[in-house]
């Protein structure tokens, strides 16, 4: 999927006055959120069964196509009232075959909300297709975040079991999903799909907005809780309950989806006016043990995957640190403003690991970088696993982990006469001592030699830079630990980083 295109046409909306012909809704029912895990859970005790796909003509759409309909948030649910929310919908086609059911609730009582191709506003030229069969392919949100006048859009539930959301000013870059199976196996990755929503209004004069999303897949039925509170950054707590069809192996809990093409690392591989180009430039995580890790992000020329083995992660994340547009250049991208992206379980996990997903690209429109929690112990068919963790979108909020001077920035390139030297520049901090050199340094390395470095000011950030040579020799890959002390006392985040031949 062209995704940094289709991320282009969702594009902030502001809402517009009161509109009369407004999303019609189905018949009333009772909502119970304990009948509706039964239901999950009977559905994955019979065989998977694939939501029906909507006409052919609709999935045969060109992209160009597609962009010719869109929602009219004239037509929104719960537009003209006094709910604090807006709800609007996408029509299914091209990229999304398969069309989910949408439900509102609100006073304990559910809706289903029927697709309605007047709804959307297209085109002259948009072609005349069947809806007879047709459906939604996803939901947006939108709130009063900045006025009260003003509804303006926070998430997204589309395509999968993908999601994303924004802090208040910010626009979309990584997102989320309900589930990753088998992430780069051989044998190929199974995607689940959210296959039906219920959203329920909140109360006049409140911010947070719950959504129950139903998944299933050949191998796991789940349903998922969000309670969603918009803001600078946008806070959701995620409550998980699966309910595996077959013993999983592989499974990935809490998966992050990004787009890291290149930076200061490697520069040099890319012919581009930008000195970088991500959506997010580092994996930081907080391990059972109390330390603190950043992990930059590498673009590879092969296929890398990563595992961080751990026992009850206290959490981990994507995180985007360049947050200037002089880190860029990119009027258009706007990189800087793009969300980090952080995980924190709310209860114990037990032992697995953090696995880091790299993938080579060459394009800054696919998503190449995947990180999840990926449990030791497999899941088990009849089991009934709940997680629940808290995710934090928008600038680098980062609760629970220990206030030590960060990572700002990685560089790597040839040396002046041999190796290759890394530069490592941290944030200014008064815990610093004011002589750089008495700094203690860890400088360590799997393979290859490397020297112990030196730590000078940087004027531009007045932090340290720590700067080192590797002699990589015969080595075709090693992997780096730095950090700097003072004694045995950390002064800041633990870097590592895998270089490659």
């Amino acid at each position: 999927m062209r995704r940094r295109e289709f991320l282009t046409g969702l594009a902030a909306l502001a809402a517009s006055p009161a509109w009369a012909d407004r999303l019609s809704l189905g018949a009333s029912t009772p909502f119970d959120l304990a009948e509706l895990i039964a239901q999950t859970k009977a559905l994955a005790e019979a065989a998977y069964k694939p939501m029906p796909a909507v006409p052919d003509a609709w999935q045969t759409l060109s992209y160009d196509e597609y962009r010719k309909i869109w929602f009219d948030p004239r037509n929104a649910v719960w537009e003209g009232t006094d709910v604090p929310l807006r709800l609007d919908v996408f029509p299914a086609g091209l990229y999304f075959p398969r069309p989910v059911d949408v439900h509102v609730v609100k006073d304990n009582v559910a809706q289903r909300v029927p697709f309605e191709i007047e709804a959307f506003d297209r085109t002259d030229d948009f072609p005349d297709l069947p809806t007879a069969g047709m459906g939604y392919s996803g939901l947006r949100l939108r709130g009063p975040l900045e006025r009260a006048d003003i509804h303006t859009e926070f998430a997204v539930f589309q395509g999968a079991s993908y999601f994303r959301a924004i802090g208040t000013g910010q626009i979309y870059g990584l997102s989320a999903r309900g589930l990753a199976i088998d992430t780069a196996e051989p044998s190929g990755e199974e995607f689940p799909d959210f296959r039906a929503f219920w959203v329920q209004a909140p109360e006049p004069g409140q911010n947070t907005t719950l959504v129950h999303a139903q998944m299933d897949s050949p191998s796991v039925a789940g349903l998922y809780t969000f309670e969603i509170t918009p803001g600078e950054t946008l806070h959701m707590g995620v409550t998980a309950r699966l309910f595996p069809r077959q013993e999983m192996q592989h499974v990935g809990i809490a998966p992050l989806t990004s787009m890291f093409q290149f930076d200061e690392t490697n520069r040099d591989r890319f012919s581009d006016f930008r000195p970088a180009v991500h959506d997010s430039d580092g994996l930081l995580m907080l391990n059972g043990a109390g330390e603190t890790i950043w992990r930059p992000l590498a673009n590879p020329k092969a296929l890398q995957v990563s595992g961080f083995q751990d026992n009850n992660p206290r959490g981990f994340g994507l995180m985007q640190r360049a947050d200037r547009f002089s880190d860029f250049h990119d009027l258009e991208a706007l990189y800087h403003r793009r969300p980090g992206l952080w995980v924190k379980p709310r209860e114990d996990w037990g032992r697995g690991h953090v696995a880091l997903v790299e993938i080579p690209t060459d394009r800054e429109i696919y998503d190449n970088i995947v990180a999840y929690w990926r449990p030791a112990t497999p899941l088990q068919p009849g089991d009934a696993p709940v997680f629940s963790y808290d995710l934090y979108w928008g600038p680098e909020t980062t609760p629970g982990v220990p206030d030590l001077p960060k990572v700002l920035n990685t560089r790597a390139g040839k040396g002046f006469e041999r190796g290759i030297v890394f530069a490592i520049d941290f944030e200014a901090d008064a815990r610093f001592p004011e002589d750089f050199g008495t700094i203690d340094r860890i400088v360590r390395s799997s393979a290859g030699e490397v020297t112990q470095g030196v730590v000078q000011r940087n004027p531009d950030t007045g932090g340290p830079r720590l700067a080192f040579t590797f002699e990589p020799g015969d080595a075709t890959v090693a992997e780096f630990r730095v950090q700097l002390r003072s004694g045995t006392e950390p002064l800041s985040e633990t870097w590592l980083y895998r270089w490659t031949k």
